[in-house]
């Protein structure tokens, strides 16, 4: 039994109110009572302590003692968090630790019901899955011999949504699922429309899988095939451009469904032999084959800056310390893993895949003092990313050397070009929404969304978000006020608010104030040095019209991107980043905070 070590850690960790707020609700171990019974700094020992376990699997004269400790450094500093999964479950009995599952979708009902057991076992662990629907006969086929007896692929989407619902995540969210249905399948404008009610299917992230060819016959307003998946014969041909209208339209409305370009994903396949990948994780961010997880990490970019004496600029020498360790643990979590089932097991570990990625990233550039839409941004981002995935890759390769090549390494395309390889795939991009939150930092790569909100998140439950950043400059420079954070949580219109000096306007975009054309070619820098996808959503303002959408689509394919997600403002009632008028309470109870504060100083 690995020895628990009393900390030996140079860092105490150093959480806000509101990622305090969301430990006690979401982390934190709790007795039977209900009561939280373990404080943040005893969490990170209880994952750094459990994940530390697998270097005796590999070298039983390992200095544990010191790589626990580095891990728990790497947690407690908020330079690298890994998956909820890892932080809810390592060294508990629970011990499933992925974030990303894929479940294949058989077009039988004893198959899919296994699917259905599966998808409930993996929620209750806390993880999220992709389904592929598209080998579903359509609805109303004919099945042994009865007519219009199958549902389609709409219908089951619906039995794994209430699957889903009746499970909450590791006990404490509702599943989080994605779910593809391909182009050319015969049900496809109902699926384009499954989520049009905005009541239905709210635990799923819907993407339609467009081809090579689909796109280019949108482009030359030709025609396209629809294609019967038991029988593999043509049902009907659309045209092209009329189905993806269709899509433009509905992604308008409700935000859903995204497209994945899946040649595109399939270009990067590491093991074709194993199979095409066909479903993608959580919000588009990995795309697996079937029964493969994977666990994923993001490095806080805002750790990653040190004072040049000219400034601040970002620190490659720390980023060259933590990516190894960070792949190192990531790598180490597969070994210690409790897998839901044993096909999971298999196929995870055959390929050994992981996913670490960044976050922090916009406010990494505001205290750079970079504007996210501009070509300074693309710059950063392709340098910072080529040198994360750079170095993984190098740990990875030094890893295969100590503890062996992922099993399926003969068949990969690595071993066609005799590259060592511990992980089939190293880096994702994910979207960290409660990560960042924990770590206090802007969420993935996204820009902010604003520099004072309000996050619904926590079952119903509202916080207020002041960008820290933000507040710094603005106590600084004099104009951090009341009625100023009152003002600018009901409304994001910092670009107009003339006391704010110009240069602070220019730096702190927001959103809804960048482009989307900037938003595809910040994506499109990510997605250049990252092995599997990028999770990000392009915003747009209320206004946006049909054809914006369209011409977002259109660039996200030309691009190179993997997938591309929408969101219109005010599209759904209940948004999880939001300025109301309940900011205005929650800027009253932080302000007489703030006083009490200064008052015991």
């Amino acid at each position: 039994m690995l020895e628990v070590f009393e900390p030996a850690c140079k860092v105490k960790p150093n959480l806000s109110t509101n990622a305090l707020r969301v430990l006690e609700k979401r982390y934190l171990r709790r007795n039977n009572r209900g009561e939280v019974t373990e404080t943040s700094e005893e969490m990170f020992r209880r994952v750094a302590h459990s994940v530390t376990r697998a270097e005796l699997f590999y070298d039983t004269a390992a200095n544990v003692q010191t790589i626990e400790n580095e891990f728990f450094d790497l947690m407690a500093s908020m330079e690298f968090l890994p998956n909820s999964p890892t932080i809810l479950n390592a060294g508990t009995r629970s011990g499933t630790l992925s974030s990303c599952f894929v479940l294949p979708v058989p077009d039988s009902v004893e198959e899919t019901f296994d699917t259905v057991k599966h998808t409930a076992i993996i929620h209750k662990s806390g993880g999220g899955i992709g389904f592929d629907l598209s080998a579903l006969r359509p609805k109303g086929s004919s099945v042994n011999g009865r007519p219009y007896a199958a549902g389609g692929p709409v219908a089951l989407a619906n039995v794994l949504s209430s699957s889903a619902d009746y499970i909450r995540q590791g006990g404490v969210r509702r599943g989080c699922n994605s779910m593809v249905l391909s182009v050319d399948h015969p049900d496809i404008l109902d699926f384009v429309i499954a989520k049009a009610d905005p009541n239905t299917l709210t635990n799923f992230y819907n993407s339609v899988a467009v081809s090579d060819h689909f796109m280019a016959q949108v482009k030359a307003n030709g025609d396209y095939p629809l294609i019967d998946p038991h029988t593999h014969k043509i049902t009907r041909w659309l045209s092209a451009r009329e189905v993806f209208g269709r899509i433009v339209d509905q992604a308008w409305r409700t935000g859903d469904p995204g497209l994945a370009f899946i040649d595109r994903i399939n270009r990067d396949n590491p093991t074709p032999s194993l199979g095409q990948l066909s479903a993608i994780t959580g919000c588009g961010e990995q795309s697996l084959l079937s029964y493969e997880s994977t666990n994923l990490g993001s490095i806080n970019l805002v750790k990653m800056l040190k004072d040049s004496g000219d400034g601040l600029e970002i620190d490659f020498d720390k980023l060259a310390h933590i990516v190894p360790l960070a792949v190192r643990f990531l790598d180490n979590v597969i070994d210690i893993n409790r897998f839901p089932v044993p096909e999971i097991e298999c196929a995870t570990k055959r390929t050994r895949k992981i996913g670490l990625g960044v976050m922090g990233f916009a406010d990494m550039l505001l205290r750079l003092g970079i504007p996210y839409n501009s070509t300074k941004a693309i710059a950063v981002a392709e340098s910072l990313m080529e040198f994360v995935t750079d170095t993984a890759h190098e740990t990875s390769q030094q890893l295969a050397k100590e503890r062996g090549n992922f099993p399926a390494w003969g068949d990969s395309l690595y071993a066609r070009h005799n590259i060592l390889m511990r992980n089939a795939c190293c880096t994702t991009i994910a979207p960290t929404g409660t990560l960042s939150i924990i770590a206090g930092v802007s969420s993935g790569i996204e820009p902010i969304f604003a520099s004072v909100f309000v996050r619904n998140i926590l079952d119903g439950e509202n916080l207020l978000e002041i960008n820290p950043y933000f507040e710094e400059v603005a106590k600084a420079r004099g104009f951090f006020t009341q009625e100023l954070i009152e003002q600018l949580v009901t409304n994001n219109h910092l670009h107009s608010r003339t006391e704010i000096p110009e240069d602070v306007r220019k730096i702190f975009v927001t959103a809804h104030r960048v482009t989307p054309d900037w938003h595809v070619r910040i994506q499109a820098a990510f997605q250049r040095h990252t092995d599997s996808a990028v999770s990000k959503t392009v915003n747009f303002p209320k206004n946006a019209t049909r054809d914006d959408i369209a011409r977002v689509f259109n660039m996200a394919f030309e691009q190179g991107l993997k997938g591309i997600t929408v969101y219109r403002d005010r599209s759904r009632d209940l948004q999880p980043l939001s300025m109301s008028e309940t900011g205005i309470q929650l800027v009253d109870c932080w302000f007489d905070a703030e006083k009490e504060r200064r008052a015991a100083i």
